[in-house]
This record gives structure tokens, C-alpha cells and sequence, in this order.
């Protein structure tokens, strides 16, 4: 078995990497081998013996993401290991409890593991007390997890980790940063991440009201004159396909209060037409309506909260 990491030439060292992850995802830390290096690492592997867990794993610590091809062939001096969980510095408490939510004990253990004790503390308080014990013995049993599975996870967290938003573009200004965010959504989207909001966060829900605007808004709340004006701005086509699905009541209204020569020129939409195209329509007039709001015509907090209207 081999037991001495010093004694292992650069071929060998890759070799063993792509013994422990496999050659397709070797060749993706390892970039640009030849087909002759390739060659020469798959021999390496038939021929190598045993290697011991402690090689292995410094093998991928030293390559796991900073080895590059050409290293095997001359590697004189040892830069020090590279940490898979490295990436986890860089993310501030939020993120951190961002990034272990929803996943199964071992990962959130796995991923205290890294971590400082107060850190370690934030998560585990945070978490489900249903579970907090099971993390606890999951932490208490890491050397039990293979290898391949550590180094999986890192990758798998390390590419969640780059969705996750930044404190820059997420800041704490609350209600209004996340309708500007929900208000690009589609509205099935839009609508599923309100409901929760509504659900599980009440008091947020109200605040983002006072600065998001739907298309059922517009309808529901703003006085007429107002709609009146902001539907003539839009072309036809567009105004048709945005009141598709509609009452006809409502639709009625809506195209009485027209021009009379717009409301001779008028079609609705027949048959069956895709959603997305009338989203797509309705965005455009929720588009039209924002320029209101920031022109201090509409006051969105007013609607809101049920302030009455004076047209």
C-alpha cells in the first residue's frame, strides 16, 4: 500500500486523482492533457498499488481546484494544500444559512465542519430542532463519509454558493429591493413567491405591497381617470391581448372608456393564445403604470393601505 505522499511523482499524484473521482471529471480539474499524458495517467492507474485514505486525501486537497496540466510533469515545490470548502470565507452569516437550508444533515455538518465555533453555533441555533440533534452526530461521525463524497458535496456547494445573492445587490432596505426583484418575475413566479411571503413572512408582505404593482392592481385600485389615460397610451394589440381572460364586464369597461374611434377599431383576442403573451402584454401596461408612480401621479402606499381616491 502506499503509505508516503513525498514519495509520489507528479504522474502519480494525478493518476491517483482520477482514480478517486473518475476520469471524466478529472479531466475537468485538470486542464488540457494531452492524449499522450492521458495515456500515460491511465497506465499509471492499472499498474499503481493500494493507496492509503491519508494520500488520497491529500491528493485532493493539493489538486482539487488549482492543479493545472502541465504541473504533474515538473512539480518542485509543494504550495500547500487547497481547500475544497475554501469558497465558504467569502460568504457572511445569511449566505452561509442560506446555503445549508433544505439540505440533509451530513452536508450542514459537513459544511459546520469548515466553519469557526461561532459560526457553527448561528447555523445549528437556526436549524429545525427536529434535527439539531442529528447534526450533532453527524458532525461527531465526518470521518465515516468517503472521500469522493466530501469532495462532491464541496462542489456541489460551491456552485450553490454562486446563487446565492450578495450583500451588495440584497441590501436593507427591504420591501422595496424585493418588489423591484419580484416585479421582473413571470407573474406565476411573482405569484408563488408573494403567497409565501404572505405566509411566512406577514409583516414583510405588507411592506413590499407598498412598492409592488400587478396588473390586477391597476384594474382593482386605481381610479378611473387614471386607468382611463394609461390604457389609450397602449397600442390595441397590446391592450387586447392583456385584457384576454378577463370578465367581459370588466373588458366592457375598460374599452367604453376609449375614444370612440378606438373603441370602433377594437378586437379582442379569440381563441386559445399562450400565457406568456398575455403576461407579456400585461407587463407592459404594469411598465407604463410604474412611470406614474414615479411621477407622483399614482402613491402606491395609498392603494395600498385603502386610502380613498379624489379623481
Amino acid at each position: 500500500m502506499i503509505n508516503d505522499y513525498h514519495m509520489l511523482s507528479g504522474l502519480q499524484k494525478v493518476a491517483i486523482l482520477f482514480s478517486v473521482v473518475g476520469e471524466s471529471l478529472a479531466l475537468s480539474l485538470v486542464k488540457g492533457l494531452s492524449k499522450t499524458n492521458i495515456r500515460k495517467i491511465r497506465s499509471t492507474v492499472r499498474e499503481m498499488d493500494t493507496v492509503s485514505y491519508l494520500v488520497k486525501k491529500r491528493i485532493m486537497e493539493e489538486f482539487y481546484f488549482g492543479f493545472l496540466s502541465e504541473q504533474f510533469e515538473t512539480q518542485d515545490k509543494d504550495d500547500g494544500p487547497i481547500q475544497p470548502f475554501e469558497f465558504l470565507k467569502d460568504l457572511n452569516e445569511e449566505q452561509l444559512n442560506s446555503l445549508v437550508d433544505n439540505e440533509d444533515s451530513p452536508v450542514v455538518a459537513m459544511v459546520m465542519a469548515q466553519l469557526e465555533p461561532e459560526q457553527r453555533m448561528k447555523i445549528i441555533d437556526k436549524a429545525d430542532p427536529k434535527v439539531k440533534g442529528q447534526i450533532l452526530l453527524e458532525l461527531g461521525s465526518l470521518e465515516d463519509i468517503p472521500l469522493e463524497a466530501v469532495i462532491e458535496v464541496a462542489a456541489r456547494m460551491k456552485e450553490k454558493a454562486t446563487y446565492l445573492p450578495r450583500t451588495t445587490e440584497f441590501s436593507r432596505g427591504g420591501g422595496k429591493e424585493i418588489a423591484d426583484i419580484i416585479g421582473n418575475m413571470d407573474s406565476a413566479e411573482e405569484e408563488k413567491y408573494l403567497g409565501t411571503l404572505q405566509n411566512e413572512n406577514p409583516e414583510l408582505y405588507k411592506e413590499v405591497k407598498k412598492h409592488h404593482l400587478t396588473f390586477d392592481d391597476i384594474i382593482e385600485k386605481f381610479p378611473d381617470g387614471v386607468k382611463r389615460d394609461l390604457f389609450n397610451s397602449v397600442e390595441l394589440d397590446s391592450l387586447a391581448m392583456a385584457l384576454k381572460g378577463l370578465e367581459k364586464e370588466v373588458v366592457d369597461t375598460i374599452v367604453e372608456s376609449l375614444p370612440g374611434k378606438k373603441q370602433a377599431m377594437f378586437e379582442p383576442v379569440e381563441g386559445a393564445v399562450a400565457k406568456r403573451e398575455v403576461d407579456t402584454a400585461r407587463k407592459q401596461i404594469v411598465v407604463g403604470a410604474k412611470k406614474l408612480v414615479d411621477d407622483g401621479t399614482i402613491n402606491l402606499q395609498d392603494l395600498s393601505s385603502g386610502g380613498e381616491m379624489v379623481e
